[in-house]
């Protein structure tokens, strides 16, 4: 590292603090150092239905940073606090993790990664090749992360600076320009700590720090598009999109984890205490206005009111019950219409048991009606 590379590297990192990010580091465009965890993780199938992952492209780009842009010599990797203040509320049913409370990080982080290559630009005074990811691309992004010494890879799979926590996005600029390289984070901290794997309350936390994601809730919540399997839908609890259970018993996060600055992560007071009833009677017009800056627009307008109406059935009682015999008799989806089942055989009771009743003798689709005949022999076991 020469003088030059330093005074440029110090340069663009304290106007990246300026922009809002709170971790900044370089690395090397190298190959990861633990891709054979990532291809056996693959190989399991722990990835579910995420099937962009193992895509043999992608699989490639992820083994080598090159593999996307050829001229990269150094990766700046940055980091932002998400973690909003709940001081205004109290933790509400349905919950809503706490990176989606506030805007779409997509939306916040890209421009001013954009914005800091537009400085980066003035500061060279010439043309560099750069690509910008934040959860975007194929890159390994806490191992990258990690590299550059923004902290470790915990038990639960998140990345953790030793004195701010894991309630961080991580987002990476490639760049055709050679940067000071910092020193890897070589510790691990958790140590004999498993506080973490304890409380998840699906056991999707394995041994070799990676999730098992058919059974992790983010995933089970986000990204599984089609029906949440019935033997998991207790595990989910109360959380409607998202869960920060294993970052929230860590603890780093207890010692060190502060709230956000950045207003754009600010909770939306909507999010910070929604209404059950309200989210399944939401229609798919006020779905798009409540959540069109928002992460929740990821499950669609379907995908919210089936993870409702699971919570709905772990959580509510009998006065959702109305609630969810219309999603079960009016609803186009039946995704929604079978899940609205399930949880109408979970509440239990009289007005439950007619709502399945009538429901059964119209509804045409043969996976509903099954969910249906299910839930009327759920009940009939319980009472």
């Amino acid at each position: 590292m020469n003088t030059q590379e330093a005074v440029l590297t110090q340069q663009i990192k304290q106007e990246a603090r300026r922009l809002g990010f709170d971790l900044v580091g370089v690395t090397t465009p190298y190959p990861p150092p633990h891709l054979d965890v990532y291809r056996q993780w693959l190989d399991l199938g722990r990835h579910g239905e995420m099937h962009y992952l193992a895509k043999e492209p992608a699989i490639r780009r992820r083994s080598n940073p090159l593999e996307i842009l050829p001229e990269c010599k150094s990766i700046l990797v940055t980091g932002m606090n998400y973690l909003p203040s709940r001081s205004s509320g109290k933790t509400s049913t349905p919950r809503i993790s706490s990176y989606a409370l506030g805007e779409d990080y997509h939306d916040v982080i890209i421009p001013r990664l954009e914005e800091l290559m537009h400085y980066i630009h003035r500061l060279v005074g010439f043309s560099v090749p750069y690509r910008i990811y934040t959860d975007t691309g194929p890159l390994l992004e806490r191992e990258l992360a990690q590299r550059c010494g923004l902290g470790w890879i915990g038990k639960n799979t998140c990345l953790i600076h030793p004195q701010m926590g894991s309630f961080f996005f991580l987002g990476e600029i490639m760049l055709g320009l050679e940067l000071a390289i910092d020193t890897p984070f070589g510790k691990d901290p958790c140590g004999t700590c498993t506080r973490c794997i304890d409380a998840c309350p699906a056991g999707c936390i394995l041994p070799d720090r990676t999730l098992d994601a058919q059974r992790c809730i983010a995933y089970l919540t986000i990204e599984l598009k089609g029906a949440i399997p019935k033997n998991l839908r207790p595990l989910l609890g109360d959380w409607i999109f998202g869960c920060d259970i294993c970052q929230e018993v860590c603890p780093w996060n207890v010692r060190f984890a502060r709230t956000t600055e950045e207003v754009a992560f600010q909770p939306n007071p909507y999010l910070l205490r929604p209404s059950l009833s309200g989210l399944l009677e939401l229609s798919q017009d006020e779905f798009r206005i409540q959540f069109r800056k928002s992460p929740l627009k990821r499950p669609k307008w379907n995908g919210i009111l089936r993870n409702a109406a699971v919570v709905a059935g772990n959580r509510g009682g009998i006065e959702i019950v109305p609630l969810l015999a219309n999603l079960l008799m009016k609803h186009p989806a039946s995704l929604v219409r079978s899940h609205a089942a399930w949880a109408l055989g979970k509440i239990g009771g009289q007005a439950a048991r007619e709502s399945l009743e009538k429901a059964k003798g119209v509804e045409k689709d043969h996976s509903v009606i099954k969910e249906i005949i299910d839930a009327i022999q759920a009940q009939g076991k319980s009472s």
